[in-house]
């Protein structure tokens, strides 16, 4: 049974899926939907053209579906997309898309982002991730699946960050982070791969024997990034005919980004 607290205020067109809990003081806005499940904590906001999907909780004093922090929106009608099962601790904030971009900030599933974690107009984040406390995400910016990012991670705009990878606290993101790879420091270096959290998600020895070569090839062997495609391409020919299963879908994505237009990579 969905249950609404008396101080609450739910704008009457608002669609609110079968056991949704609302708050103390809690705001939810006319052109927002929440799924099944969903928990408003008290003082929690849910604003905008947003659309939770089931079993989302927003804790007290978020703000989710704020215009963007960006001085050409001008009120078009812009979104914010979040999947199922994540969680929005304490004072975060994630606005609306702008139509310089697709109009619409995404959020996947099963996300947990911590105590003041921002997530900037046109941000496009995956599934698994964690952003721990003060993460900073700004407008455009990409996060892969099962990225981890260390408290206080500042993100410039249009930033990609490649699924599993892994960002200590206080980092600056200024270049893209590849997929699998740690990086530090204020501008941030990179330092191996993530290795212990591509074992607990079930990479088998010889794709993490594949990754670690890759990372070589990129940051250690002193190639250009172009030649280094160049040899990487050749690992994955030689793993594609040796039929190494789990080498081709570790080495496929790491590829695929390095090759992709963007901001240069963290080294």
């Amino acid at each position: 049974m969905t249950t609404i607290h008396p101080t609450a205020l739910v704008d009457p067109k608002a669609e609110l899926g079968q056991d949704v809990e609302v708050g103390p003081f809690a705001i939810v806005g006319p052109q927002v939907v929440l799924g099944d499940g969903c928990r408003l904590m008290a003082y929690a906001q849910v604003i905008g053209q947003t659309r939770l999907g089931p079993r989302n909780t927003v804790h007290s004093h978020a703000v989710i579906g704020n215009v963007p922090q960006d001085k050409k929106y001008a009120g078009e009608p812009t979104r914010l997309e979040i999947g199922s099962d994540n969680t929005f601790r304490e004072c975060c904030t994630i606005n609306l898309g702008t139509v310089q971009d697709g109009g619409v900030t995404r959020i996947g599933d099963h996300n947990w982002l911590m105590a003041y974690v921002h997530v900037a107009h046109d941000c496009q984040v995956g599934s698994r991730t964690i952003m721990a406390n003060a993460t900073q995400l700004a407008g455009h910016v990409q996060v892969g699946d099962w990225a981890i990012l260390g408290g206080l991670t500042g993100v410039h705009q249009f930033v990609r960050i490649g699924a599993h990878a892994m960002t200590g606290a206080g980092t600056t993101l200024l270049q893209d982070l590849p997929p699998y790879v740690m990086a530090t420091g204020n501008p941030a270096g990179a330092h191996g791969i993530n290795a212990e959290g591509l074992k607990r998600r079930g990479f088998d020895e010889e794709a993490l024997l594949a990754l670690r070569r890759a990372y070589k090839t990129v940051y250690k062997s002193g190639a250009t990034l172009a030649e280094a495609l160049g040899l990487l391409s050749a690992d994955l020919q030689t793993a594609q005919q040796q039929a190494q299963t789990s080498v081709v879908q570790a080495l496929e994505p790491f590829l695929a980004f390095l090759a992709a237009p963007g901001r240069g990579i963290v080294r």
